[in-house]
């Protein structure tokens, strides 16, 4: 990898937790950042905060389901410049939608959640060629724990949590050769200021007390960084939720 590469960091997904934080870690290395989300009521926020930071930043409206999202990775080459890293944060289904467990999880279900797998592949696609003819890049998912450690209640989002995890190794491997890197982060607890962190501190007694089941995002991030940079794991697992 050109350690000294300055091209365009790619965040789908960005929200105020993970997805910020990998925008400010890998965004003061001098890289312009590109924030991809359904909400553009948080943009202006999302861009200020990097501003203040010394960050080049710029957001775009897209739903990865829709068909919006190739255009919009082709505007963003064109306004900051080629994909250096692409972030796909974007896994995950309504955090008020509950899963169905495992032991009652149709086909239909399984269909329905691999929705968010399929806009992975096409948006890997979509910047892979251009980062294999130039010789470097690297693409960094954010999935979940239950896809190496059986969660039964989770049911549907296991199955498709495992196979998004499985495609992260299988790219790195098959990059090897070709100056680009693949990792994923396997993320098992709250992460502190997501949607879903609020969301269950909103409601301690539906969801109980979280303390000492929460992970900083600007950890997880500061690995992303080191895992893209050193190129020596293919996998971080962080997991806040064993005994």
């Amino acid at each position: 990898m050109n350690a000294a590469a300055t091209g365009t960091v790619v965040v789908i997904g960005t929200g105020p937790g993970l997805g910020m934080s990998i925008a400010h870690r890998f965004g003061r290395e001098g890289r312009p950042v590109a924030l991809v989300s359904r909400d553009a009521t948080r943009h202006q926020g999302y861009v200020r905060s990097l501003a203040d930071a010394g960050v080049k930043a710029e957001a775009f409206a897209a739903d990865v389901r829709g068909d919006r999202l190739p255009a919009v990775l082709e505007e963003i080459a064109e306004r900051l410049g080629a994909v250096e890293v692409l972030y796909y944060g974007a896994f995950g289904a309504d955090p008020a939608s509950a899963p169905t467990p495992i032991l009652d999880a149709g086909s239909d279900r399984v269909r329905s959640a691999m929705d968010w797998l399929y806009p992975a592949v096409d948006t890997v696609r979509a910047v892979l060629p251009g980062m294999i003819e130039r010789g470097t890049g690297g693409l960094l998912f954010a999935g979940g724990l239950s896809s190496v450690v059986p969660m039964p209640a989770l049911g549907e989002l296991a199955l498709v949590s495992a196979a998004l995890r499985n495609y992260a190794l299988t790219l790195n491997a098959a990059l090897t050769d070709r100056g680009v890197y693949a990792g994923t982060l396997t993320i098992g607890g709250l992460v502190e200021r997501g949607d879903i962190h609020a969301m269950v501190k909103a409601s301690p007694d539906k969801y109980g007390n979280v303390d000492g089941h929460t992970l900083d995002p600007d950890d997880i991030a500061a690995t992303a960084w080191n895992m893209y940079t050193a190129r020596d794991r293919a996998e971080a697992v962080f997991n806040a939720l064993a005994p």
